[in-house]
């Protein structure tokens, strides 16, 4: 395995912004030199949740996304709040965008968005017995809920509606998990 760059400096800009940007000034084992940006994440990370109704059954949300500037069909997620569990933080983001809590909540992995330049991630947590519970959200509207099949995964990421990657990652993996757990029951 490669010897880590020594980090010579670091420099925030943007201080105070919501996306900052730090700048690193590294060497690497071969000496070569370079500055590089990144942006640092916050260190509570993010979870998105597999919530699931039944073994064959997720639900999902249609929800207003500002980058694409379109709606997009994907699973529930969110920041976790300082000092707040992983588990604690996807029950909670749960309850405020799809109405459901869940009884059994599992980390299946962390995954990274853009590890080249984000320090930025993503708990994936797979929710099982749910049940009717209402938080309020920081959505600006209703989001709708949406029961799909998990044995339609291959159409459900040929829609136009479904691009966002940490959604699609989670749904394989959760598939893999039940599938594996009904196999070894």
């Amino acid at each position: 395995m490669k010897k880590l760059p020594i980090i010579h400096a670091r420099r925030l800009l943007g201080e105070g912004s919501r996306f900052p940007v730090e700048q690193l000034d590294l060497e690497f084992s071969n000496g070569e030199k370079r500055t590089y940006e990144r942006m640092p994440g916050s260190g509570r990370g993010a979870v998105i949740i597999v919530p699931m109704r039944d073994p064959e059954t997720v639900l999902l949300i249609r929800e207003y996304v500002c980058g694409l500037h379109a709606y997009e069909l994907g699973l529930p997620k969110g920041r976790l709040e300082r000092g707040e569990d992983v588990l604690d933080g996807a029950n909670r983001e749960l309850k405020e965008e799809v109405g459901v809590g869940a009884r059994r909540l599992s980390i299946l992995r962390t995954l990274s968005l853009a590890p080249t330049y984000m320090a930025h991630v993503t708990h994936v947590v797979l929710a099982e017995d749910l049940y009717d519970e209402k938080l309020e959200g920081d959505e600006p509207e209703e989001l709708e809920v949406v029961p799909w099949r998990l044995d339609q995964l291959h159409e459900l990421v040929q829609r136009e509606d479904v691009t966002e990657g940490r959604s699609i990652a989670a749904l394989f993996m959760a598939r893999e998990v039940l599938a594996r757990r009904g196999r070894d029951a």
